[in-house]
């Protein structure tokens, strides 16, 4: 799953200073479904509060796989929708994505420990989704 990036985005990549708001909607375009996923998570965070939001739903086809592989596996697309949407990303498998709030308290650091721990690992694992 490549990125659809305009000759200004290249060009400005070439010279070396890349605006990151021009990135993050070049990944908006690119990956709506990634982007769609992570903003509903990032709103639901934000207005019900909690601990953390996330998703159980898998991606409707290959094509909506790709983009949340995509996005959540480069480190560049993944920093870059940490800071635009102000959350901490975690990522146990193809659909299994959680938002984390950006703060000090204990309550979500210990949620973000749980989640991405090798027992929030396994116990998220099941047979349909073996092939995920």
């Amino acid at each position: 799953m490549s990125l659809d990036v305009s000759p200004a985005l290249l060009e400005q990549a070439e010279r070396g200073d890349v605006d990151e708001a021009e990135f993050v909607d070049c990944v908006r375009t690119s990956l709506p479904y990634a982007w769609g996923m992570i903003s509903s998570l990032a709103v639901r965070l934000k207005v019900d509060g909690g601990d953390f939001a996330d998703n159980t739903v898998p991606p409707p086809d290959e094509a909506a796989r790709g983009q949340l592989l995509r996005a959540l596996a480069s480190d560049a697309i993944r920093g870059a929708l940490e800071r635009h949407f102000g959350v901490r990303l975690a990522f146990q498998n193809c659909h299994r994505v959680a938002v984390f709030p950006l703060d000090t308290s204990e309550a979500p650091d210990a949620a973000l420990a749980r989640f991405t721990s090798i027992r929030g690992q396994l116990l998220n694992q099941s047979p349909e989704l073996r092939d995920c």
